[in-house]
């Protein structure tokens, strides 16, 4: 059996794995220090709907399309969650998990910033900035807000919040359950700027069938211009048709943006290889369009902005370059940074990558 360690990622893929509808991957998942099987242990790929729990002998089997890749997540009780990238059929994984030590520094400095009645006093600012503040994120609901720690630092005036256990979410408005991994959030008072990071597992509700009915157009709805749509036109090279234009700022002015001919020229995108993935860098910040759809009335009031916009428009600052798969998936993650209309689009309105919009 292949022996994968924290550090390593696995991430190969060939052009004929590409012919696959549905690759499958299993494995064992044990204790580092015994060799001892964890049963129980959670295994699903990261923003899917994909999911499952080891067996008795720790041994677990999940099964998805492809055509992309995933971040495949395990987590268990008491040890350090693990992260592994993989996006082709891969079998005999044998995953050892290390025990989660806390660094008593750590503990002390944030029980000394620890607000007390923490979910009293943010809970409704920090929902409208991890949930959202749309007309989606009004049908969503935190169930167990008792999870939640929130920490106040003075000298950097930002909130900082963590979870002790997965945040449970009932969407309603998207038909969804959420348990949401949340590793930190983290808000900037001084810029007005707010970082979360974890990992998410979807799981569709049961419902009738006008239930189903509704939710299934009020997915396509959040759908069509989202960022996961314009990730999955980019690699599709149907940016222009699918309602997508891309302006970059002027490298002489702050304020000027500068239509993107041609999104496809090598100097912003390297296309299809052997590996079936694309990469995408621009210099300075970008600013995307959907112009097939005017923003919400509640984003226009919120942000002050004339009643006649006439497209959503989201600001991009790259860290570095990305690298987009063909179900929409991208990474690194935390190199691509939201301003405007995608911003306001948090969780109540985002799609696992394991969903497809109607024909």
């Amino acid at each position: 059996m292949k022996i994968i360690y924290p550090a390593f990622l696995i991430f190969f893929m060939s052009l004929a794995s590409a012919a696959f509808t549905q690759f499958h991957v299993s494995g064992m998942i044990t204790d580092s220090a015994s060799g001892e099987p964890l049963p129980g242990a959670s295994v699903y790929f990261h923003n899917t709907t994909v999911g499952t729990s080891t067996n008795k002998q720790g041994e677990f089997s999940l099964q998805t399309k492809a055509g992309g890749g995933y971040d495949m997540i395990i987590t268990y009780t008491g040890y350090k969650p693990q992260t592994i990238r993989i996006s082709y059929d891969t079998s005999g994984l044998m995953i050892p998990m290390i025990k989660q030590e806390k660094d008593l520094q750590e503990v002390i400095i944030q029980s000394s910033n620890e607000v007390a009645d923490g979910w009293e006093k943010y809970g409704n600012f920090f929902t409208e900035h991890f949930i959202g503040a749309t007309p989606n994120a009004r049908l969503c609901t935190i169930q167990n807000p008792e999870v939640l720690k929130f920490y106040f630092y003075k000298k950097s005036n930002k909130l900082k919040v963590l979870a002790i256990e997965p945040v449970q979410i009932e969407n309603k408005a998207l038909g969804y359950n959420l348990r949401y991994q949340l590793d930190s959030f983290v808000y900037y008072y001084k810029t007005d700027i707010n970082l979360y990071k974890g990992f998410c597992f979807y799981s569709g509700m049961e419902g009738t069938e006008q239930e189903m009915k509704t939710w299934n157009a009020n997915r396509s709805k959040a759908y069509f211009g989202s960022k996961l749509h314009f990730m999955r036109s980019y690699y599709d090279s149907t940016l222009t048709e699918n309602g997508f234009t891309i302006d970059m700022l002027d490298e002489n002015s702050d304020t000027k943006f500068i239509p993107v001919k041609d999104p496809y020229d090598t100097i912003y995108y390297g296309g299809l290889d052997s590996t079936m993935e694309i990469e995408i860098w621009y210099p300075r910040k970008i600013s995307v369009s959907y112009l097939k759809k005017r923003p919400e009335p509640e984003y226009i009031k919120k942000f002050g902005l004339p009643k006649n916009v006439g497209s959503q428009i989201s600001y991009v600052d790259l860290n570095d370059a990305i690298v987009i798969n063909e179900n929409g998936y991208y990474y690194d993650q935390k190199d691509w940074i939201n301003q405007g209309y995608w911003s306001w689009k948090n969780l109540a309105d985002q799609l696992p990558y394991d969903y497809d919009p109607p024909e």
